[in-house]
């Protein structure tokens, strides 16, 4: 069992920068690749960036490439999503996910993630 826990959610201004964390304890987060997902009020979760094991990977969303950055740092144990030029459609719980998958692609879908944060607030005032 995988247990993620996020943080650096919070109330912004349109305009603004976010950087959220996902670590894990008892695991080591390089086992697994890696991705952040958001659900925003009564809309389905929704894919936002996945980074291979290495880093050496990473794939964005159209709603937001040249925006938002995942990246990974392994020693640390730690996966960011730095988030720039927040806008008020990016308000939504967000979430870190783990799969024990392999794969030569970014993994985008939901049920190829195995284990799931509980998520934490992004809200972006416009």
């Amino acid at each position: 069992q995988v247990h993620l826990v996020e943080s650096g959610g919070g109330l912004v201004q349109a305009g603004d920068s976010l950087r959220l964390s996902c670590t894990a304890s008892a695991r080591t987060l390089r086992n697994y690749d890696m991705g952040w997902f958001r659900q925003a009020p009564g809309k389905d979760r929704e894919f936002v960036a996945p980074i291979s094991r290495t880093g050496d990977r990473t794939y964005y969303a159209d709603s937001v490439k040249g925006r938002f950055t995942i990246s990974r740092d392994n020693a640390k144990n730690m996966i960011y999503l730095q988030m720039d030029t927040l806008k008020f459609e990016d308000t939504a719980v967000y979430y870190c996910a783990a799969s024990i998958y392999y794969s030569s692609v970014p993994i985008q879908a939901k049920p190829d993630y195995n284990y799931w944060g509980q998520g934490t607030q992004v809200t972006v005032s416009s």
